[in-house]
């Protein structure tokens, strides 16, 4: 099944997340569909790549396939994981990235819209960073590109509740660049692209260089990077992780207990 769909048309190209029937979950095998297509994009004239669900869609990505998470004391997402891939990926793409959001975005899936430049989105626009709801321990790579979009205090508000946050506070937050109505999203996530694709594609890819490598210059030490991984070693060890997983297949509340 093709999980990723491209369309190419006037310098704007689209990636189309194509698995709504399972709200469009980031299996390996769409991940992998993904970087393919990504290729594919950088192989035409593209100037623009607007990043989408199937129209309609109640749900942009419910993020990280989580029947494919490991067994506890596996990484559940380690550094050659294909959603670390495909992020690498689209962080190495020369064209400005839109993210088109008519729907809800969970999990990883937030981690993969904030990695695009502009975000748009609708009323039914939502965002919920859920790892704590089943236990599973963030990546730090993921965290220090969430705070490069958002400040410590909302990540903190979102990775802690794991409950999600509204269109019209993403907006006033400046995770959302736009919110328009549904009826008009296509529309106008194209006249941008548009006005985007008559602009000099040099300048363009130059400038966004430079806002993505000075926005990143955040060192940190070596020695915390490695505590960080200390403590994430204990969350994928934990006996919550493999309640988390056991209870999201059972579909049942998961009782923690801190072990």
């Amino acid at each position: 099944m093709n999980l990723i769909k491209t369309t190419l048309k006037t310098h704007i190209a689209e990636i189309i997340i194509n698995n709504d029937d399972k709200r469009n979950s980031l299996s390996s095998d769409l991940l992998y569909q993904f970087i393919e297509a990504i290729n594919l994009v950088e192989s035409t004239e593209a100037r623009v790549l607007i990043i989408r669900a199937v129209k309609g869609s109640a749900v942009w990505s419910s993020g990280f396939n989580i029947q494919e998470l490991p067994m506890p004391g596996i990484d559940p997402v380690p550094y050659n994981h294909p959603l670390e891939k495909l992020i690498r990926r689209l962080q190495e793409v020369k064209i400005p990235l839109i993210a088109m959001l008519e729907g809800s975005v969970w999990g990883g899936a937030c981690d993969l819209a904030l990695t695009c430049d502009i975000l748009i989105g609708t009323k039914n626009t939502s965002f919920a960073i859920t790892p704590a709801k089943i236990g599973v321990p963030y990546n730090s790579l993921g965290i220090q590109r969430i705070l490069n979009r958002i400040q410590p205090n909302i990540a903190k508000e979102l990775f802690f509740t794991a409950q999600p946050i509204n269109a019209e506070r993403a907006y006033g937050l400046g995770l959302l660049n736009h919110l328009v109505d549904v009826d008009t999203l296509e529309e106008f996530t194209q006249q941008i692209a548009l006005s985007i694709a008559e602009n000099a594609p040099i300048s363009i890819a130059v400038i966004k260089k430079q806002i993505d490598t000075l926005s990143r210059s955040k060192p940190v030490a070596v020695e915390t990077l490695f505590q960080i991984d200390e403590l994430r070693q204990k969350a994928y060890n934990s006996s919550d992780y493999q309640e988390g997983k056991n209870a999201f297949d059972a579909k049942r509340k998961p009782k923690f207990t801190g072990n």
